[in-house]
């Protein structure tokens, strides 16, 4: 169920000087507690499992540690500084999530059990699925997620071209059969990502990640040029799983022979945005935002 900001949670929001942040890997989460520490807000910090990076410490005002499948502890760490909205951003490995014995590893509480067994019941587990019951059950804890670009929004895509260099005249029928294509997966849960050659669907995103699938890519069309294209599902819930692109992807489509990337203005988050920009230029990337 897709849920969009109303103006009482937008209220909540600038109403109070509190933000609770619930962080996985990447850059991501250091940069929505920049941008809320900007914006005048105290942030509380729950870091899933070893999945945040230690740093992350240094640039909130509470730093806590609990288990990736135990949102009742993140709801009292979090209520314990008067915590009622929260943003949850970066990333934890999908593949941790599907492996063997995973109810031992992960040692879920009883709201983690309750939303695997009683939310989810009768239902499929996909990814989004599960991002919406786990959203409904912060939320039964007294704990908002909000739209995870709120104090990131300087690094949305913009439409159009955002590098020096611009896709080939050649490349536009790729771009145009891939988009439908990606758009299609995405709003059947499948991945947000493919990559497209000559009107051909090289590799698609799955369980494994944007990182991994453009390795494949590359091993795939080693003739290089190809096109990566990224796409938020239509329903996109901005709270949850935003799309998002970065450095490291800049440097892996180099490595892998791609010469494009496109993305969904306004739907995307570009990490670090202007020294991603900058890179691309330097090893030749185009970006594009549709």
């Amino acid at each position: 169920m897709s849920r969009r900001l109303s103006s009482s949670s937008i209220f909540n929001m600038t109403d109070s000087d509190v933000l609770g942040l619930i962080a996985g890997a990447g850059r991501l989460p250091f940069l929505v507690a920049t941008g809320a520490k900007q914006a005048g807000l105290r942030v509380i910090c729950v870091g899933l499992g070893d999945s945040a990076e230690p740093s992350l410490a240094d640039e909130v005002d509470t730093f806590y540690r609990a288990g990736v499948a135990r949102p009742g502890a993140w709801i009292r760490k979090l209520k314990k500084h008067g915590v009622t909205s929260a943003i949850m951003v970066g990333r934890v490995a999908k593949k941790k999530l599907f492996a063997p014995w995973r109810i031992v590893r992960f040692l879920p509480d009883w709201r983690g059990f309750r939303i695997y067994y009683w939310r989810l019941r009768g239902t499929s587990k996909l990814s989004h699925k599960l991002l919406d019951a786990l959203a409904d059950e912060l939320a039964s804890g007294g704990i908002i997620l909000e739209n995870s670009t709120m104090y990131c929004k300087e690094h949305l895509a913009a439409e159009g071209i955002m590098t020096a260099k611009a896709p080939p005249p050649s490349a536009n029928a790729d771009i145009e059969f891939g988009w439908e294509m990606v758009k299609k997966l995405a709003d059947l849960g499948i991945g947000q990502a493919i990559a497209v050659k000559e009107q051909e669907v090289i590799a698609v995103e799955a369980l494994e990640g944007t990182a991994a699938m453009i390795e494949r890519a590359g091993r795939l069309w080693k003739s290089g040029k190809w096109i990566l294209l990224k796409a938020s599902k239509p329903d996109q819930d901005m709270r949850l799983d935003v799309p998002c692109v970065g450095p490291e992807t800049i440097k892996s489509l180099a490595q892998n022979g791609s010469k494009c990337l496109v993305v969904e203005a306004g739907r995307t988050i570009i990490i670090d945005k202007p020294e991603t920009i900058t890179l691309a230029n330097k090893l030749g990337i185009a970006i594009l935002g549709r």
